[in-house]
This record gives C-alpha cells, structure tokens and sequence, in this order.
C-alpha cells in the first residue's frame, strides 16, 4: 500500500539570488509549471524562526480558503449535533 507522499514533497526548483533592490527571480521551470505569468498575483508568507519565505499564487489561496472554511462548517454542524442534551 502507497500513500503517494513522494507526490506531496515539494519540488526543488533551484537557488535564486536577492538582487539590491530584494528582488528575486523565478526560476523558468517553476514559472512553467506552475503557470506562473507576468501580472500573477502571489502571496508571500514567511517564519522568522525558521528563516523561511514561501510563495502562493492568489488562485490557489481563494479556493483553499473557500474549502477550508466549508469543512470547518461542517465540522461545526457535526459538533452541533452530537452535543450532550441538558440535563
């Protein structure tokens, strides 16, 4: 039995190098695969403690977000009801 968690690793795309005005440059492979184009819109999230800084194309934020708030919506209903009745 598999449970595909090679497919869930992140690609390693390359280096990239902090230009003087902090500007960095998407490698070409990333930009293709990932449908990356001029105008596209990325989110920018980091960790100081981890020293980390990751990039999300906006698309996938919005539907993310649209179906984590519809499982935590169902979740609530779930809770609702399977509470204890007062006593």
């Amino acid at each position: 039995m598999t449970f595909g968690i090679a497919d869930q690793i992140p690609k390693f795309y390359g280096s990239v190098t902090v230009g003087e005005r902090g500007q960095v440059a998407i490698p070409a492979e990333a930009r293709r695969e990932l449908n990356i184009v001029p105008a596209s819109k990325l989110l920018a999230f980091g960790s100081q403690n981890a020293k980390a800084l990751v990039l999300v194309k906006v698309e996938f934020m919005a539907e993310f977000l649209k179906v984590f708030t519809g499982a935590i919506q169902s979740l609530e209903q779930v809770m609702k009801t399977d509470e204890p009745a007062s006593r």
